[in-house]
């Protein structure tokens, strides 16, 4: 059952990948026996995710990339496409907080290319290879509210009940030929997206009186679905919006 799992011999891409739960993504993936590929704006040589994915013994490159510049995108994606990952995970992203009647418009414009646009057109490039070949698994990081409105995050919120649309679509299209497409949804996860609410007393509170784990998640909480929607065990998983919520969605 472990051999599953593991993930020996594959190339895996991971944007988001310098910090939260991208960092925790690739680190996952390379624990399980991937060479990792990250992608952030960021992106730094010297970042401790380079370190820690090559004290697993896995190769680690990185590419400063932002995502909102489409041409930029279209470029990484065609370079990498060049190397056929056997693995993408999109969980780059970003989030712009304000009420909807006063949300300024170019926030709008930037977390809809960040979080969905932008995906898009990097899966569509890496994807062709692998459906070339007949095989590949690409994994999107969706939300809470990719289910739920949110309060103040119209922007985010549309883009993430687009990632659950784009990843039912794009599984109809491609599973047929080997390529499984999936996602995952973390609940409250305590990284730099989630900062405000924790910072805020009273959303906190009312965060935590809703999650029946009664705990913040963290970041090595989604390692486990990430590696099995990138594994042999997930080969009949395809359309698939997974929460790792501590039970949100439940109560």
């Amino acid at each position: 059952m472990n051999g599953m799992f593991d993930l020996s011999g594959r190339l895996a891409v991971v944007t988001g990948a310098r910090r939260g739960i991208g960092r925790s993504m690739a680190e996952a993936l390379a624990a399980a026996g991937a060479d990792i590929i990250g992608v952030s704006a960021s992106m730094r040589a010297g970042d401790d995710v380079a370190a820690s994915v090559r004290a697993l013994g896995r190769s680690f490159e990185g590419h400063a990339v932002d995502l909102a510049d489409r041409d930029a995108v279209v470029a990484l994606g065609t370079e990498l496409a060049g190397r056929a990952p056997d693995i993408l995970v999109n969980n780059a992203g970003t989030i712009e907080r304000a009420p909807a009647a006063d949300h300024p418009l170019a926030w709008w414009d930037r977390v809809i290319e960040v979080d969905l646009s932008s995906q898009f057109a990097l899966t569509q490039l890496i994807a062709r290879p692998m459906l070339a070949r007949g095989s590949g698994k690409i994994v999107f990081t969706a939300s809470m509210l990719s289910f739920q409105g949110g309060i103040n995050v119209p922007g985010y919120t549309a883009a993430k009940s687009g990632i659950a649309g784009l990843t039912r679509a794009l599984a109809n299209e491609w599973a047929a030929h080997g390529v499984n497409v999936n996602a995952i949804a973390p609940g409250y996860i305590a990284t730099d997206n989630t900062a405000a609410l924790r910072d805020d007393p009273d959303r906190s509170r009312s965060i935590l009186d809703r999650i029946p784990a009664g705990r913040w998640g963290r970041g090595d909480d989604i390692a486990g679905a990430t590696v099995f929607l990138c594994s042999a065990a997930a080969d009949y998983v395809s359309g698939a919006v997974i929460p790792v919520d501590g039970g949100w969605l439940g109560r």
